[in-house]
């Protein structure tokens, strides 16, 4: 079967290694789906693949180690239960993404991000861009993940198809970081849609290929970009989205909110698929990956013997150690420069209760993938050193203190030196 590996980005693959193995991103509406869904995952992760899950800091679950010839076949039994890849990489809206968890203005964000996601995905006019575009919406200020979108939409004000949000643009990580910008505010949600289609509509068409939003805001300075979008919106309309009942996901009667630990986001299928089946005795329809790699369920009761089940399965209800984002590093992927896995699980081990209440991230490559500068504590592995016969990484370290971004405090470490300087910042 004849691949062609720039062309299967738009589809949401990426090649991940010279033994010709793929990696499959399945895009989720902020990070939501039904039980009948993870059920369907987990199965098309027995049969395809390493038999583990990877689960994304923008909500959305990864297949890795696939073969090209089984690349169709999960095609189809994705579209059999209404997921879908496209767009999940390459130059096009990615899938969007929402960090407010099943709490308050979760229900509303969800119900304009799901139009959001069908009008945006697989629409030509909004593919091909320069780089990927990545949209979130979000149900408040909590999480600081706003300044790390080329658009964001956060929730100020609720009240229905009148509620009202603020708009940010031009943010992002990889090798440049930057704080995205307050374009507006209190935008009623009519106008949202006319508003996301003109940015997009601007960056396709003066942005340089390879770069982000953010360079483009850089090139033409603030009010230069906001003349060109507002150029844009002259000829588009409000768009009210007519919904004919009301379709917010979670009943009146919300449940119960049970978060469940997952280490490094990595899941075996069959753990997965165990947890589908406790889930569903418990009265849980959906699911949440969480921006912290974790998952969450909203069951209609828990109890002692659910939750015992639910750790011998290896989940943690209710975990209250470290949130701890990682990417996959170079146990999957070929821009990965170290093991992140193994790195965090030091950390652990080094540090265990110290760790608590805290948030790290680790990114094996300078991508920042595991969003570090949003991280309590950051590290990034930046570059590869030879000793000897092998090549071993160093690594930049971040600290976070207030709303911003954080800051690089330390370059070119080793990896005694790291531990060494988390150990000094949790004293």
């Amino acid at each position: 079967m004849n691949l062609d590996d720039q062309q299967l980005r738009i589809e949401g693959i990426y090649r991940q290694n010279e033994r010709g193995e793929y990696m499959q991103r399945v895009k989720l509406p902020g990070g939501i789906l039904s039980v009948v869904q993870a059920k369907a995952l987990a199965e098309l992760g027995v049969l395809y693949g390493s038999g583990t899950l990877h689960l994304t800091t923008r909500g959305s679950i990864e297949f890795h180690g696939l073969k090209g010839g089984d690349l169709p076949a999960i095609h189809r039994g994705l579209a059999a239960v209404g997921l879908f890849s496209r767009g999940a990489c390459g130059g096009a809206v990615r899938g969007i993404s929402c960090s407010s968890s099943f709490g308050p203005g979760f229900g509303r964000t969800q119900v304009l991000l799901r139009h959001f996601l069908k009008h945006f995905s697989g629409n030509p006019h909004f593919e091909g861009l320069p780089k990927k575009f990545k949209i979130a919406f979000e149900a408040g200020y909590e999480k600081s993940r706003h300044l790390i979108q080329d658009l964001a939409l956060v929730l100020v004000e609720e009240d229905g198809e009148n509620s009202r949000y603020d708009v940010w643009l031009a943010g992002g990580l990889g090798r440049e970081p930057q704080a995205g910008f307050l374009y507006a505010d209190r935008i009623p949600e009519s106008e949202l849609l006319p508003l996301a289609e003109s940015v997009i509509e601007v960056y396709r068409e003066w942005g340089e290929k390879g770069r982000r939003l953010k360079t483009l805001f850089n090139t033409l300075g603030e009010y230069e970009l906001r003349k060109r979008i507002a150029e844009r919106l002259k000829s588009k309309e409000p768009a009210r989205f007519i919904d004919g009942f009301a379709k917010q996901l979670l009943p009146d009667r919300r449940g119960l909110q049970l978060p469940l630990n997952v280490f490094a986001g990595e899941l075996s299928v069959q753990s997965f698929d165990q947890l589908i089946t406790l889930a569903v005795e418990q009265g849980c329809d959906w699911l949440l990956v969480t921006p912290d790699q974790d998952l969450e369920l909203l069951v209609a009761q828990s109890s002692e013997a659910f939750e015992q089940a639910l750790r011998a399965l290896g989940f943690t209800p209710n975990y209250q150690g470290s949130a701890l984002r990682i990417c996959p590093g170079n146990h999957e992927c070929r821009m990965g420069l170290c093991t992140t896995r193994d790195l965090a699980q030091r950390l652990v081990d080094e540090f265990g209760e110290r760790l608590n209440g805290r948030s790290l991230a680790i990114s094996g490559c300078r991508n920042s993938c595991a969003q570090p500068q949003l991280a309590e504590i950051g590290i990034i592995a930046s570059k590869l050193k030879r000793e000897g016969e092998t090549r071993v990484a160093l690594y930049d370290l971040y600290r976070r203190e207030g709303d911003g971004l954080g800051e690089a405090v330390a370059s070119g470490l080793t990896e005694e030196e790291l531990l060494a300087q988390v150990g000094d910042f949790i004293v």
